[in-house]
């Protein structure tokens, strides 16, 4: 026993040090602890429990407005409230509490109509997205050798699914009318060349898929409408190497594409040069094209694709 403290039999009280303490208040309070630690550990064991479990409701909720955000981009117009339950077959309530939690993070806007788009916040999270990409800091270098070289426009980009994705762009030097795309932003497949380009040399199960989800729209005269015209742009592409972009999405613009190929031929992105029909004229768009192929070659180098044998440009 210590020096400073000692029992006191006679009273019933715990002297220790300046501390007194009853023996019967000693005694509830650890009984109270007790309790209080069996109740913590049903409570940590029903925690774990629903751990183990998982969380259906923030999973589920997960899912959903992703799923909304999935609706909305494949969307040419905004959405309603009972249309966006109609095709996810939502009731209106839970569709109602999404949208308002994807609506106060600013992930969507509602028009004054009631209507729900995509909103701004997304295109500010899609820009960093890009910038992040690896691909295009490694790339960049290529691109400007190649806009110096033809002196036109530049793009780098992906599909990602029925649209191409812009992730890089160079502007040529001294260009008083530049052409009108963004980093960040992104186009249908089946009026780009970047798109044709990367659609051709991709696996042909990919192609059908994305193919028979495309909404056919038209942008001027010359835009392709269905999939046998796409089918058989495709072919032609395969066939000599390089895809265009023919004033399909801008009349006045024409672009020439190909692909980024790894070691099993397949795109991985796309090259263009876009410029005015006046400077790139039909019977440049070979010698273009064999530009824009040999810079591809030189990047699926780089990247570490080195059986990659792209053909020659050819004629239409």
């Amino acid at each position: 026993m210590k020096a400073n403290a000692f029992v006191g039999a006679a009273n019933g009280r715990i002297f220790n040090g300046s501390k007194v303490t009853d023996q019967s208040e000693t005694a509830g309070s650890e009984a109270q602890a007790s309790t209080g630690l069996h109740l913590t550990s049903k409570s940590k064991a029903k925690n774990a429990k629903e751990a183990e479990a998982g969380d259906p409701y923030k999973l589920e909720g997960l899912d959903r407005v992703v799923a909304i955000l999935d609706l909305l981009t494949g969307s040419d117009n905004s959405l309603s409230l009972a249309e966006i339950c109609q095709q996810m077959q939502l009731r209106k309530s839970t569709a109602h509490r999404a949208l308002m939690a994807l609506e106060r993070t600013g992930l969507i806007e509602r028009a004054p109509t009631h209507r729900y788009r995509l909103g701004l916040k997304l295109y500010d999270m899609g820009s960093r997205a890009v910038e992040q990409i690896d691909l295009s800091a490694r790339v960049h270098p290529y691109l400007r050798k190649l806009a110096l070289r033809v002196g036109e426009t530049v793009h780098l980009g992906v599909m990602h699914k029925s649209r191409i994705v812009y992730i890089d762009k160079i502007e040529p030097l001294n260009r008083r009318v530049c052409i009108s795309s963004r980093t960040g932003t992104s186009n249908p497949v089946y009026c780009t060349s970047l798109g044709k380009a990367i659609l051709a040399f991709s696996p042909a199960d990919d192609v059908a898929r994305t193919v028979s989800s495309i909404q056919f729209k038209g942008f001027t005269s010359k835009t392709l409408m269905s999939p046998e015209e796409l089918m058989e742009s495709l072919e032609r592409v395969r066939r000599r190497g390089y895809a265009v972009d023919d004033e399909e999405m801008e009349i006045g613009t024409r672009c020439v594409g190909a692909p980024i190929l790894n070691d099993e031929m397949r795109a991985i992105a796309a090259l263009s040069v876009s410029g005015s029909t006046a400077r790139l004229a039909a019977h440049c768009v070979p010698g273009i094209a064999d530009h824009v192929i040999r810079c591809c070659q030189e990047i699926s180098s780089v990247l570490g694709y080195t059986k990659v044998r792209p053909p020659a440009a050819k004629a239409h």
